[in-house]
């Protein structure tokens, strides 16, 4: 047990049940069981005989101290299994990710799925009021994520120093472009510049044209699952040691992961991979091709199988007879070759044509969607991809379900993003503040 008495993940636990008074409508969820009612925020979910299991996470209480995307985004990561997340921003300055991208009726919606499953309050840790609150939330908390610059924290007096001294258990998951120590740890960093480092901009985009970042944020999003999955393995480690520990996270970093062997192949063979467009340094054919209905359809063969399968089915199994054929890496050098063949037939077939033939001669394709087509793809409406969720400020939403799918203990989005500080009172009562006592915190700007 914690300090505070808040109960080990990996056990049977409960929270405390605080119903937030500001949110009437019951935040209910396709991806809960039928006949199943949602909980509202801060609620437990029932452990009564026949009623569904508690969520993996139920009993985690996390304190999400971060804006704009890569922390906040773990924290959902958490929330979406059960964890108690507490959304904490300034009472003046909302997390930007409010405001970030289209709104529908002044309400920013990247903050509905960033947003979801989380209780949100308000606290300026700047001043000695909000400094004390949230040290007696951390006392009852498992996990804290924050993105401050290194330092900021230390400068509150909310440093690890303070915050293990009144939890030991405390996992403090700390997000930043460049880490915690080195040059370049000062500086402000964002995910953008991750995907430049990286060295993913670098490979990204056709032969002699610029480097390419991506039109989302994908740096951000790595850095959000290396996180989650950092928090989960301190806390395996907590059960072990008892003890908590500081989570340091670079963004600059996740992303060295996803490029694969680059790293190695220099360090071994002093190779640097140019950009090469959609064609693969590794295997051809691999490329999207235009089919005769304008549509676009993407080819892959990193198995010499199906590679010799695409060829047959295209009228040109003649190639599969040459030396050079016989391994990706022969096949990537004769990319032109083989685009040549693939793209004359496809572009002769109708995507569904294109589409129901590969299908039939068991290769590899894939329509190119865009999102309209994505919601409309009865393999993602199979797996419950998409999901509605009720939302009381603008009815029902469409967005990403939770991240995969277990059998016996589900996650499930309970509620969307919910307005800025639309928990506070809720929460400080909670914690044990009285009205005056909270008047006092309104008084003095910190909540």
């Amino acid at each position: 047990m914690s300090p505070a008495g808040h109960p080990d993940p990996v056990n049977t636990a409960t929270t405390a049940n605080v119903t937030s008074p500001t949110d009437p409508t019951d935040p209910a969820n396709t991806t809960l069981p039928t006949g199943t009612a949602a909980p509202t925020p801060g609620s437990t979910p029932s452990s009564t005989p026949g009623s569904p299991p508690a969520p993996p996470l139920h009993g985690l209480r996390v304190l999400d101290l971060a804006t704009l995307f890569a922390g906040p985004l773990a924290a959902t990561l958490l929330g979406d299994f059960g964890a108690d997340v507490v959304k904490i921003e300034h009472p003046r300055k909302p997390d930007p990710s409010r405001g970030h991208g289209p709104a529908k009726d002044g309400v920013g919606l990247w903050w509905k799925v960033l947003g979801r499953n989380k209780r949100t309050m308000t606290l300026d840790l700047s001043t000695p009021g909000g400094r004390d609150t949230l040290l007696r939330l951390a006392a009852g908390a498992d996990v804290i994520v924050e993105n401050f610059r290194p330092g900021t924290l230390e400068r509150w007096g909310l440093g690890w120093e303070e915050l293990s001294a009144v939890n030991p258990r405390l996992v403090l998951a700390r997000v930043t472009g460049f880490g915690q120590f080195g040059p370049y740890a000062h500086r402000p960093g964002f995910g953008t510049l991750a995907e430049a480092m990286s060295g993913f901009a670098a490979l990204t985009g056709e032969p002699g044209g610029p480097p390419t970042l991506p039109p989302f944020g994908l740096a951000d999003s790595v850095a959000a699952l290396a996180t989650a999955y950092a928090v989960m393995t301190a806390l395996s480690a907590r059960t072990t040691t008892g003890q908590g520990q500081v989570v340091d996270l670079a963004i600059i970093e996740p992303m060295l992961s996803v490029i694969g062997p680059h790293p190695l192949w220099y360090d071994q063979l002093g190779y640097v991979q140019p950009r090469t467009g959609n064609r693969s340094r590794n295997n051809a054919p691999r490329n999207t091709y235009r089919t005769a209905d304008g549509s676009w359809v993407a080819v892959s063969t990193s198995a010499q199988s199906i590679a010799e399968r695409v060829l047959r089915l295209v009228g040109r199994p003649e190639l599969t007879d040459e030396p050079w054929f016989a391994d990706g890496t022969g096949r990537a050098a004769h990319a032109d070759v083989l685009d040549e063949a693939v793209g004359t037939w496809i572009a002769r077939h109708t995507r569904d044509e294109a589409l129901a033939a590969f299908e039939k001669a068991e290769a590899a394709i894939a329509p190119v969607y865009d999102i309209r087509d994505v919601l409309a793809d009865p393999q993602y409406q199979a797996l419950g991809t998409v999901t509605e969720v009720p939302d009381p400020e603008l009815g029902p939403l469409r967005m990403q379900n939770v991240l995969f799918r277990l059998s016996d203990t589900p996650g499930a989005i309970r509620w969307a993003g919910r307005p800025h500080g639309a928990d506070t009172t809720a929460l400080l009562t909670e914690l044990g503040l009285g009205p005056a006592e909270i008047d006092t915190l309104r008084a003095e700007g910190a909540v």
